[in-house]
């Protein structure tokens, strides 16, 4: 299963180290919810989910989970192989 996601929560700064929580849809069922980051994080590492967003063209750009040497996983968008800002663009809640 595949989830857009459509908005995201910041909390104690603005970079993607900071989004504590996300909105999606899935565009397959129309279903839509909202996650914390660890629970997305989760869900992608161990039930082999897929998040992407889509830019302002239509194009998906895949979600990914960043392990950093020290701190929590977060999230972040790659295109081409490289690392994109495509979350911090979303609308905020």
């Amino acid at each position: 299963m595949s989830i857009r996601i459509t908005a995201i929560r910041l909390s104690g700064g603005n970079t993607h180290e900071h989004i504590v929580h996300l909105w999606w849809t899935t565009p397959s069922t129309g279903e839509t919810g909202d996650n914390s980051r660890a629970e997305i994080v989760a869900w992608i590492e161990n039930e082999n989910g897929k998040a992407y967003v889509e830019d302002h063209l239509g194009h998906r750009v895949d979600v990914r989970v960043v392990v950093p040497a020290v701190g929590a996983k977060y999230l972040r968008t790659i295109a081409d192989g490289v690392w994109t800002d495509n979350l911090l663009a979303l609308p905020r809640r």
